[in-house]
């Protein structure tokens, strides 16, 4: 059974009484312990694509089916504790709570779970991404490398077996978004996960098992 399953997606927006269509009966199937790359220029739909995927957002018509349980038709009480232990999310932009330290933004997500070998777990990820000494630090004493690593042992805190990213380096150098990108694929092999990503960068697409083409809110076959 593929850990990530979609069927015939469609999303539309009214905007100035015009049905505005974002995706057209988009399909796919991942399988497990896959690292898959939705690619595409800007405004094709990539991160539509992305938030429909995770149960971020409805679609218009379609079915997102993850681990084999269907997410639309999931209410959000059902989607949260989904969300939490079984999805992993890294974004472009950072989300690190600015008043909690670096360990202590990767703890949360397992605090909510009520995981009481939580700071151990984080100690561990944060040695694994070479941040050990920056433990105590706030976001804004890291810089943006180091933000994303953060974020990215947040993602990994709750062991999920689905990691969503979208340009998880495009807020980075060159140099920093290669480092954070080998550390996000070995993350994900160590832990056994899965990793969908977004971009637009044709380096990190050639790293995937697998690259699906989006132009225009369809799969480029």
């Amino acid at each position: 059974m593929p850990i990530l399953d979609a069927h015939h997606l469609t999303k539309t927006y009214r905007i100035d009484h015009r049905d505005i269509t974002v995706l057209a009966d988009v399909s796919l199937s991942v399988e497990a312990g896959e690292f898959i790359v939705i690619n595409g220029s800007s405004g094709s739909g990539k991160t539509t694509l992305l938030t429909l995927l995770s149960g971020l957002d409805q679609p218009t018509s379609g079915r997102v089916f993850i681990d084999g349980r269907e997410i639309t038709t999931a209410r959000e009480t059902e989607l949260a504790p989904l969300r939490n232990r079984t999805i992993g999310f890294v974004f472009q932009s950072f989300h690190l709570v600015p008043s909690m330290t670096a360990v202590e933004n990767i703890m949360f997500p397992a605090e909510l779970s009520g995981d009481r070998d939580a700071a151990r777990r984080a100690a561990e990820l944060l040695a694994q991404v070479g941040l050990s000494p920056r433990a105590d630090n706030l976001p804004s004493q890291l810089s943006g490398g180091e933000k994303q690593r953060v974020a990215l042992c947040r993602a990994l805190i709750n062991r999920p077996k689905l990691i969503f990213a979208d340009e998880p380096t495009g807020n980075l150098d060159s140099e920093n978004g290669r480092i954070v990108l080998q550390q996000l694929i070995d993350l994900k092999d160590a832990h056994g996960a899965t990793l969908v990503m977004v971009t637009h960068n044709p380096e990190i697409a050639r790293t995937a098992d697998r690259v699906l083409p989006l132009k225009d809110g369809r799969l480029d076959d």
